[in-house]
């Protein structure tokens, strides 16, 4: 189901009374909280994610969320519960597994991704129910969530944002050189896994917003996105939380007003925002070496 169908809105250009049209409905209410809880822990956790280079690890915990959900819906639970089990599930079985070298690691974990998936096939061909799972799990919906659920949602977020807090500093030193981390002192392993376990847990949210298929459009572009726009770390990571909340915020607001999925929307302006940055570097770039070729030599000022 798609936001659109719910009354076929029509965007008017004034934004105080479309937020109001918008925000008259309480599943709204609920889809824009919960949003800007789940960009502001996915930017956070991704920006690591992307500083690490652990996309790989954070692609196979979206994966599972799949199965994860399937599975819980079979059991009669909410999606929500089989999300947050089984991508932090997952994220324990990828820590255990890292201490195998990386290339074991890449196989074992490409093996239990493909296993998992298959699973979750079988848990929605088993499901007898109306099941608006495969597309809603895969690519996303809002119209689900409840304050309940919301109210979850805030709580674990809070909960990674107070770790990440806590661990921030020496997971920046661990992440940047692991050696010299690890010479003087740090746990570098242990802060592994725990980043992991909150990779688990900010999957999971993400995965309500653009789908387990689509995850990385919180999770990882908007990080990747502010680290092409600088280097300083606290500037970057205050800009992938910038560039997350806008993305789901306007994301929602056009899957209100267009009958097209929420997890599309999300993804493309996230996307185009990477593309900006990109463009944007290369046209730096471009300029510095003009300008470094018609500045004039030692010599030729000499002359």
């Amino acid at each position: 189901m798609l936001l659109a169908e719910t009354g076929a809105p029509t965007w008017s250009w004034n934004l105080l009374t479309d937020f109001q049209d918008m925000w008259s409905y309480p599943f709204m209410v609920n889809a824009f909280r919960a949003g800007a809880v789940v960009a502001v822990v996915s930017a956070v956790v991704g920006w690591f994610v992307v500083l690490r280079r652990q996309t790989f690890a954070a692609h196979t915990v979206s994966a599972v969320a799949f199965p994860g959900a399937a599975g819980a819906l079979l059991l009669g639970f909410s999606a929500v519960y089989g999300y947050f089990t089984l991508c932090v599930a997952a994220a324990l079985v990828i820590a255990a597994l890292r201490g195998g070298g990386e290339h074991e690691e890449s196989a074992l974990t490409g093996t239990v991704q493909a296993f998992l998936l298959a699973s979750g096939f079988l848990f929605t061909a088993l499901y007898r129910g109306l099941l608006e799972g495969p597309q809603t799990i895969l690519f996303g919906t809002f119209l689900g969530i409840t304050s309940s659920q919301v109210t979850v949602l805030t709580v674990v977020g809070a909960v990674v944002l107070a770790v990440l807090a806590l661990i921030g500093r020496p997971l920046l030193f661990a992440s940047v050189d692991p050696q010299v981390a690890g010479g003087r002192g740090v746990p570098v392993r242990a802060l592994s896994v725990v980043f992991l376990v909150l990779l688990g847990a900010a999957t999971a949210e993400a995965s309500q917003i653009t789908g387990t298929l689509l995850v990385f459009a919180l999770m990882v572009i908007p990080a990747a996105t502010a680290q092409v726009l600088t280097a300083r770390p606290a500037l970057s990571l205050a800009l992938a939380v910038l560039l997350a909340f806008a993305a789901t915020w306007l994301g929602l607001t056009a899957a209100y007003y267009w009958p097209y999925p929420l997890g599309f929307f999300v993804t493309t302006i996230a996307f185009a925002g990477y593309l900006l940055a990109l463009g944007r570097r290369s046209l730096r770039e471009v300029l510095g070496r003009t300008r470094a070729g018609a500045a004039p030599t030692a010599k030729e000022v000499i002359a």
